[in-house]
């Protein structure tokens, strides 16, 4: 009982991983439960297509008074019956419409597992995006701190009369500036965070470390996009071997069993039946319709082509994001590279810097200019980090997986 307390107390606490908000946005956003209705509607249908090939079973009665009465007729009749009917043979009608229900079904299959990863790409964008904007706005206040106390310093050298009207007005135009970009970064992060809330369906306090494995693949799996464009284009070639059924014979058996009663009867007026069995065998097909099926026929297959062509499109589409995605992961390896060094050199210049700033070896300018390459260092090295980690998430998104599979 204590292990299971202890493995819920993440959710207690707020934390906030990447993979939690992954798992449950895949359960709770809007636009998901939607696209599952949508989902469910189409498997509906596809049970009730199949279900075609079950016999029919009605039952009806009738009544029928007449004022003046028909010669031979009864005056009253009141009839009760049941009819049981089969469609024999539909020309593959129904063949063609279930295989055309179970094609749109698998679509929206897919178009429900597309929904989701690419809602699992936003929010991976959207989560290392705000630590991104929250690594440079923690270096901004760590700079303003910086400045903060080198303002208060030279204003009381100003004071003084040790120190220019200048030196103290560049200082605080810095110091200022730099209020400015913090608060322009808040909210640039409540924005993109309110919009995670919105995918998720909860309010976020806070975001924890998330990682993701590197792991390469020979080849790629077609995303779910893909799959679907197929499955629809399969969808209207069932369409259009549906509509070929009409020049088939139609060929139906029904068996209706009646029971009648009368009212109103005399010698001229006479009761008829008192129960009849009649079976109908009926087999019916269009000799002409002017062409009407057929260039139904042909607007169905030609919109299937054009998904052909759509597809093969976005066969290439996916390759070359695929291929960008390999190469986005390289570029930002590199990247961290370079940023980390010139973080070093910004760290290292900006301490030397700001120690002779204090002791009046070098001008504002140059601790200025020293304050802002660091600052800038910093943001940049972070950013490089967490834009290596989009890299993955849209590597493993290009290649046809779940993302959440590979974070650690």
């Amino acid at each position: 009982m204590k292990k299971f307390l202890f493995l819920l107390l993440p959710a207690f606490v707020g934390a906030q991983t990447l993979e939690s908000l992954l798992d449950f946005a895949k359960q709770n956003n809007k636009l998901l439960e939607a696209q599952t209705l949508t989902k469910q509607a189409k498997q509906k249908e596809l049970d009730a297509q199949q279900s075609s090939y079950y016999p029919t079973v009605d039952v009806g009665a009738f009544y029928q008074s007449l004022d003046e009465r028909t010669p031979m007729v009864a005056g009253d009749i009141y009839s009760g019956y049941a009819k049981a009917g089969l469609d024999i043979y539909d020309g593959g009608k129904r063949s063609a419409l279930v295989n055309q229900k179970s094609s749109e079904f698998k679509a929206s299959t897919y178009d429900e597992s597309e929904l989701k990863k690419s809602i699992s790409l936003q929010i991976v964008q959207d989560f290392y995006a705000i630590n991104s904007l929250n690594s440079a706005r923690k270096a901004m206040e760590e700079a303003n701190n910086s400045l903060k106390s080198q303002l208060a310093r030279v204003s009381a050298f100003y004071e003084a009369k040790l120190a220019t009207k200048d030196e103290v007005d560049r200082l605080q135009s810095a110091y200022d500036t730099n209020v400015y970009n913090i608060e322009a970064l808040k909210l640039d992060i409540l924005t993109l965070k309110q919009r995670m809330e919105l995918q998720l369906g909860k309010k976020i306090d806070s975001l924890e470390e998330s990682h993701f494995k590197e792991m390469f693949f020979e080849s790629y799996e077609s995303v779910d996009a893909l799959k679907s464009l197929e499955s629809s284009r399969d969808a209207l070639r069932s369409s259009a071997d549906s509509l070929d059924s009409v020049y088939y014979p139609q060929v139906r058996l029904e068996d209706t069993y009646s029971l009648y009663g009368y009212n109103d009867t005399d010698a001229s007026h006479p009761e008829g039946l008192e129960n009849q069995n009649k079976i109908m065998l009926s087999a019916n097909f269009r000799l002409y319709d002017g062409g009407v099926v057929a260039q139904n026929k042909q607007a169905v297959e030609l919109n299937a082509e054009a998904l052909s062509k759509r597809i093969a499109y976005k066969n290439d589409e996916q390759k070359m994001n695929y291929e960008l995605a390999r190469a986005r992961i390289s570029t930002s390896k590199i990247k961290i590279q370079s940023a980390q060094s010139a973080l070093r050199a910004a760290n290292s210049a900006f301490e030397t810097i700001e120690k002779k700033y204090s002791a009046g070896i070098v001008d504002n300018v140059a601790y200025l200019d020293a304050l802002t390459a660091q600052t800038s260092a910093v943001s940049l090295y972070e950013t490089a980090l967490n834009d290596l980690e989009i890299a993955y998430a849209f590597y493993y998104y290009y290649s046809g997986k779940n993302i959440e599979e590979f974070l650690q």
